[in-house]
């Protein structure tokens, strides 16, 4: 059958198969899974702002291409394309689970410890061979584009922020003290548990999804949106603070940078 009308008809028509919405985000951005002669994912967006960090096709190709030669496991690239309204991009499925689980209790502490393994992979590549960039230099004037554009997603902020506007959520930025980005390596951008797969047998990485915010920055950008995932005691999800210890012991991080775990988680609200 044809896609749904989020779908643009030339893609629709390439891939022909059954279409299978999987989720709408907030700010306009459509995921189908579509089965025919293969399995592929189609994100499709509304065409956006330039300066806006979210959904951007040729960006996350580009970073999906990149970490592919470095060795990463990720989708294949397919097709990217677009019309005057609306932008899509096409990969290929990869096999697995999303690391949020849910897991049996005996599982959860190998699954934290795939995740500490794949951040500190990450984290070890040449970030000076990385041509992206996510210091805050790029970051901070995107923030402030997304309370001017209003794309700051006010229902998926954290609870002590609940019913805070964007313009609230900028004055506390502008008041906490920057800290030095004294520590680049290659960030993933949005390392939370949804966006990394695992094999349900063998517990390893077999992709990492969402690449769309990958770049040099400081490592703090990762760390923190990782240590919150674990960190927090989520029912569905069964983590809580001893497999964030886990995490920081299986990664090498023997001193919490509060500061910059802080500042990052703030950073976050608005992206």
């Amino acid at each position: 059958m044809n896609g749904p009308a989020t779908v643009p008809l030339a893609c629709a028509d390439v891939l022909g198969g059954e279409w299978e919405h999987i989720a709408t985000r907030s700010y306009g951005t459509s995921i189908h899974r579509v089965r025919g002669a293969g399995t592929y994912y189609v994100k499709t967006s509304p065409i956006v702002d330039a300066a806006d960090l979210r959904f951007h096709p040729e960006n996350e190709a580009a970073r999906l291409r990149w970490l592919a030669r470095m060795g990463f496991p990720v989708p294949e690239v397919v097709e990217v394309g677009g019309t005057a309204e609306r932008s899509w991009l096409v990969t290929t499925a990869v096999a697995g689970v999303p690391a949020a689980g849910p897991w049996i209790p005996a599982e959860r502490a190998r699954v934290v410890g795939a995740v500490a393994e794949l951040a500190a992979a990450l984290h070890a590549l040449p970030a000076r061979e990385c041509p992206f960039d996510r210091t805050l230099a790029v970051t901070l004037p995107r923030c402030r584009t997304a309370v001017r554009l209003g794309t700051v997603d006010l229902d998926d902020i954290e609870d002590h922020r609940r019913g805070w506007s964007a313009e609230r959520l900028l004055a506390e930025l502008d008041a906490t003290p920057v800290p030095p980005e004294d520590d680049i390596v290659v960030c993933h951008g949005d390392l939370c548990l949804d966006n990394i797969l695992l094999d349900p047998e063998t517990l390893s990485v077999t992709g990492i999804l969402d690449t769309g915010r990958l770049g040099r920055a400081d490592r703090w950008l990762d760390l923190s949106v990782a240590l919150r995932d674990i960190g927090e005691e989520r029912r569905e999800w069964g983590f809580g603070p001893a497999h964030a210890a886990l995490f920081r012991e299986r990664y090498g991080l023997p001193v919490l940078d509060h500061a910059k775990r802080d500042y990052y988680r703030l950073l976050d609200e608005f992206i």
